[in-house]
């Protein structure tokens, strides 16, 4: 019987769309919406078989995030979560079937979606298996030095037998944990979901468990196994628990799912032991690139990303065409099985069939240097620790050409070209993407390339340090995204492990060297000491403190501040500021003098010719060495504070760049406070203790926003005085183009009486205010999406709208209330406490209140303890500016209060003065609608609009917590519930 004939359906269904490739076509609809997808579906029949791919609404359902309950297909699910599925789903016409269309891009996913994995249960070249290791051997045979299975370790743990998918469905099946994918946006499924998922779905790259917080989901499940023997050292203990990175993970998956080709975060070291299924392992060592893979690192900020191909992908379509020499260390690991993959090793997970696993992460003192290596700012030492010599192929070898592990000439071999040392596996219409820096692995290499490769790369902490870029420095580099931890926690957690580990001092000096440049900062310190007659530091002072963004070194009775952060010119306003806010200090005789830490000497630090040396200053007058340094105009220098708040303003709004400050650093000495600081103390604290500290806060607040202004240097501030009225005089005139005519808006111009303080105030609110929908999106998660979309409608058209407004008796509006000073930075790590002897409770009128973990007050039950630490200092004010006095609230509320409604309304007690004076009853053509007037007499709002301009990510902070304000719906939403509470308040001043 002759075979039916079906003629080509592409050319005529796609037109000119035909010349693209098929997976090119695919990568184009994943940009579009539901909407889209169904409106492109009606082209033709290829567009309608296109866009009804599951890949193709898996990925659509991925990027909303959130809670997931799978439909039993992706299109289903995705129309569901979106709220525009038919209400009768069987009404649902069954998918149309067309012939003459063959995709080979298409029959390979489909393939990869329902292939079985049977064939994958020998061994080509196994792991090294031991049933059991003592720590000696361990330590000298494996640990930073190759993987290991080990077979006998988790055969007394009770998740031997407990952990399976009936048993967790029936004692967690309500239990919401994480679930891993490709997808920005964070999702999470009840289990009992999860499991229905696995037995319906048939997806190329299923989702699977890998849920980091299950410890804190379902408790009971930590008593089920132990840490092994061998992996207990674990340095992030010392970290408290919130602030410790990620470390452990629950892991079930199904066939088909699994990790792609990667390197475990900061370089930790892992063990993973399997409960129940087979997974299948292969292993590379550390810069060996597997084929198929590129890693891109970002030079501004040393940002890792790894391009791969899926687990599945690799093992079916890549793993194949490797020659023996280059495949990798492989394993299929069996229930009750550990595996040990050490810090640096690429490795690539699948699993055969359904499996239950844990692991854990770990930094030791094997890996502590190469922890330390990762943390450190750049980019060029995190590509030769994931990409080996292929990281500086083409870009020379700088400092590191006479290092006996290289031979740059030897390495390039004639016969290999530039594009081949950069070829990767890709398939047919894709192209790397470009992303900073990128290294990528060949599909072959032939054996001498990797016998060559062996011979010069080796995964030693002084090689890769020797691609440090030495004019980096931590306290200035930007931090980047991909680190574990962010950077005050990383410096606080070196200096814990100074303190609580003194036997491995030596270890941990020299990651502090990697990290922190921590022996130029000792070296700093020690001149300074010199220079002012202090006493040479102890051993348990030669690491700067963990807690600011500065280098602060504790010296017997005394603090040193080296000024660092933001460059040479930022640091030189820091200092200024401070000590000109002391002076004012003492000439108002103002209380708040009492607490805060006293000056005892300052200056700045220079090194020159070899040699440090250090000059006094007081902030009056340009001294000497910073004269040549062009920082300051020549008018200015007659000025009693030259670098005082107001020049620092007129710094912040130049948004030009700060000189590095790589050679000259101002510093300041202060007298020790005894005690702790209240991030150490928080969760010791009694219920009064936490009251009197609100009520410290809001007298202290009082005294800071009672302080005189320094007086304002009109001459210094000329071209930002006139771009700032100009700014004032445009937006008016704006609102005129729909509101009325320019005649008008010159009118209402010129009964503005703003002075240029304020004016200085709403300049740097506006430059904040430009692109704040951008800077959202940067943040991204907590912060919802529709939020983003809606902040620009919710701000206020012009941001004079928040000034105080009065009319006076000619008819002019002008401001009733000045701008004060601002710390801007009372966080739990700038407030000091010392102890003290009990005394009696708090307030007859408090509530009977017990402080729990996340530091709110429980009013419901728990007694009240007496006093046992009070406030005394508030530290740190290199952050001061000029502002309005609400902004000061916000980092106390989030940070200091975690959102405690009740504290604040103590700290509001205390505090008495007015945080929003008579805005006037303006007409609508300058303020808008009557609503934008009622919005704007709520302190609420200027709050909640303080709080989405701040320059710090306040709104992360925010829907942290409060996290059912995550589905809000409006800004108004989460204004009520996080700032509500400053309505009701009424000053008595």
């Amino acid at each position: 019987m002759e075979t039916q004939q079906f003629r080509d359906r592409r050319p005529d269904a796609l037109g000119d769309l035909r010349v693209l490739p098929d997976d090119f076509l695919c990568a184009i609809l994943e940009l579009l919406s539901p909407p889209d997808l169904a409106r492109l579906a009606c082209v033709s029949s290829v567009m309608y078989m296109l866009c009804n791919e599951e890949p193709l609404w898996m990925n659509q359902c991925l990027k909303v995030g959130g809670l997931l309950e799978y439909k039993g297909s992706w299109k289903k699910t995705t129309l569901h979560r979106q709220n525009i599925y038919p209400k009768n789903e069987e009404t649902c016409r069954k998918p149309l079937q067309f012939d003459g269309f063959y995709s080979f891009f298409l029959y390979r996913r489909w393939y990869r979606c329902f292939t079985t994995l049977n064939s994958f249960s020998l061994d080509s070249r196994d792991l090294e298996r031991k049933k059991d290791l003592t720590l000696d051997e361990f330590h000298s045979e494996y640990d930073g030095k190759k993987p290991v299975l080990l077979t006998e370790m988790a055969e007394t743990w009770p998740a031997r037998t407990k952990w399976t998918i009936d048993q967790l469905l029936l004692n967690y099946g309500d239990v919401t944990l994480g679930i891993s994918q490709r997808s920005s946006k964070k999702i999470t499924m009840k289990f009992k979901d999860y499991v229905s998922y696995m037995k319906l779905q048939h997806d190329e790259d299923p989702l699977y468990v890998f849920d980091d917080k299950f410890g804190e989901a379902a408790p009971a499940l930590l008593e089920d196994y132990n840490v092994p023997h061998l992996f207990q050292e674990d340095f992030f203990d010392v970290l408290d628990h919130d602030q410790r990175p990620s470390f452990r993970w629950l892991i079930i998956g199904p066939e088909r799912s699994g990790a792609s080709w990667h390197v475990d975060p900061a370089l930790t070291s892992a063990w993973n032991t399997l409960l129940s299924g087979r997974k299948r392992w292969a292993l590379y060592p550390p810069g060996r690139v597997p084929a198929g893979v590129t890693v891109h690192v970002n030079e501004e900020d040393g940002d890792v990303n790894i391009e791969s191909p899926t687990s599945l992908q690799w093992w079916l379509d890549i793993y194949p065409q490797l020659a023996d020499h280059d495949k990798p260390l492989e394993c299929t690991q069996l229930p009750g099985e550990t595996i040990f993959v050490p810090s640096g090793w690429w490795h690539c997970v699948l699993n055969l069939e359904t499996t239950i696993a844990i692991t854990q992460n770990f930094v030791n003192a094997s890996n502590f240097e190469f922890v330390c290596l990762d943390m450190a700012p750049g980019h060029h030492h995190k590509g030769v620790s994931r990409a080996g010599l292929l990281a500086v192929q083409d870009k020379g070898f700088g400092n590191v050409e006479n290092n006996a592990f290289l031979e740059t000439n030897s390495f390039n071999f004639p016969d290999m070209t530039r594009k081949e040392k950069r070829l990767k596996h890709v398939e047919p219409g894709k192209e790397p993407s470009r992303y900073g820096s990128s290294w990528h692995a060949k599909d072959e290499f032939s054996e001498a390339h990797s016998n060559l490769w062996k011979q010069k790369f080796s995964y030693d902490i002084d090689l890769l340090s020797t691609f440090l870029e030495e004019d980096r420095d931590h306290y200035n580099s930007i931090w980047s995204a991909s680190n574990s931890i962010g950077q005050r926690e990383m410096r606080e957690w070196l200096h814990k492990l100074w303190i609580t580990k003194p036997a491995m001092r030596q270890l941990i000096w020299k990651g502090a060297q990697i990290a922190l440049n921590v022996d130029r900062w000792y070296a700093c310190m020690l001149e300074i000491c010199a220079c002012h007659n202090l006493p040479s530091p102890m051993d348990d002072e030669k690491l700067p403190v963990g807690t600011g963004s500065n280098p602060v070194f504790l010296v017997s009775d005394y603090v040193i501040k080296i000024y660092a952060e933001g460059g040479l010119e930022s640091a030189i306003h820091g200092l200024g500021t401070e000590l000109e806010f002391y002076d004012l200090l003492h000439k108002a005789k103002s209380p708040l003098i009492d607490h805060v830490p006293e000056i005892l000497a300052s200056g700045i630090l220079v090194y020159e010719s070899g040699r440090y040396r250090t000059f006094r200053w007081e902030g009056k007058g340009v001294p000497d060495v910073i004269v040549n340094c062009n920082l300051i105009k020549g008018e200015c220098v007659e000025v009693c504070f030259p670098f005082g708040v107001w020049s620092k303003i007129q710094f912040v709004l130049k948004k030009s760049g700060s000189v590095s400050c790589t050679r000259i650093w101002p510093y300041i000495v202060t007298k020790r406070c005894k005690g702790n600081i209240f991030a150490h103390l928080r969760d010791t604290l009694s219920d009064d203790d936490v009251l009197h500290l609100a009520s410290f806060l809001g007298d202290q607040l009082r005294n800071l926003h009672l302080l005189p202004l320094p007086h304002f240097q009109h001459t210094i501030h000329s071209e930002v005085n006139n771009l700032s009225l100009a700014r004032t005089f445009n937006s008016l005139v704006e609102s005129s183009k729909t509101s009325a005519t320019n005649a008008s808006a010159r009118a209402v111009s010129e009964g503005f009486n703003i002075p240029l303080e304020w004016e200085l105030v709403i300049a740097d609110l506006d430059i904040r205010k430009k692109n704040i929908k951008n800077r959202l999106v940067q943040w991204g998660d907590p912060i919802p999406g529709l939020l983003i979309e809606n902040v620009e409608e919710y701000l206020p058209r012009d941001l004079t709208m928040f000034l105080d407004l009065i009319m006076d008796n000619d008819g002019l509006y002008k401001v009733c209330e000045s701008p004060t000073w601002i710390h801007s930075d009372i966080m739990d790590d700038n407030i000091h406490m010392e102890p003290c002897l009990p005394m009696h409770r708090f307030g007859e009128d408090a509530p009977h209140a017990s402080v729990i973990a996340n530091g709110k007050l429980d009013s419901s039950n728990g007694e009240r303890g007496l006093r046992k630490w009070h406030p005394t200092h508030i530290l740190d004010f290199s952050n001061l500016s000029i502002g309005d006095p609400l902004y000061d609230l916000i980092p106390i509320y989030l940070d200091v209060f975690r959102g405690d409604a009740y504290l604040l309304k103590k700290l509001l007690e205390s505090y008495k003065l007015p945080l929003a004076g008579r805005i006037a009853d303006l007409d609508a053509f300058c303020w808008g609608p009557v609503d934008n007037q009622k919005k704007l007499k709520r302190i609420s709002y200027r709050a909640m609009c303080y709080c989405i301009l701040h320059e710090e990510n306040v709104l992360g902070a925010i829907f942290s917590l409060w996290k059912e304000l995550r589905t809000a719906k409006s800004w108004e939403e989460v204004e009520e519930v996080v700032w509500g509470e400053l309505n009701d308040y009424q000053s008595s001043d």
